[in-house]
This record gives structure tokens, C-alpha cells and sequence, in this order.
């Protein structure tokens, strides 16, 4: 279950409550026991620089790439 922490607490506990947070914790702030906002940890963004299929289109497989070359025909 989510614990819930009123609006009061949440101001003079913020450093604990985000540390918290930071380790994986949902916390729900309330105001007059009514839910207001949720306080969750931030995913950080992936590496600049990392790119998924940056070589595509750019490398090429010779012709003959999928024929069994002679001297391993024995073994097919």
C-alpha cells in the first residue's frame, strides 16, 4: 500500500520523503485527507550518444554470405 503523508508533514519532512522516493517508494501527499500529488522516483534519461541502430543501412553482407564454402560440405 502507498503510504499517505499529509501536506503539514510532507513540508517538514521533504528531504526524508524524497530520499525515500529515490529508493523506489510511491509516497501520496494529501491535503485534509483528500490525495493531492505523488511523490515517485525520477528515471533517469538514457546516455546521450547511445543510439539503437545507428550502423543500419550502413553495413552490408556479401553476396555469398548464406553458401557453404567446399571445404566444409563435408560436415553439412
Amino acid at each position: 500500500m502507498v503510504p499517505v503523508v499529509n501536506m503539514q508533514d510532507a513540508k517538514s519532512d521533504l528531504s526524508r520523503l524524497a530520499q525515500r522516493a529515490a529508493d523506489g517508494e510511491d509516497i501520496v501527499i494529501a491535503r485534509n485527507g483528500k490525495p493531492l500529488a505523488r511523490l515517485t522516483r525520477l528515471v533517469p534519461p538514457p546516455p546521450q550518444g547511445t543510439l539503437l541502430g545507428v550502423f543500419a543501412g550502413k553495413l552490408q553482407m556479401s553476396g555469398d554470405f548464406d553458401e557453404i564454402p567446399g571445404e566444409f560440405g563435408e560436415y553439412v
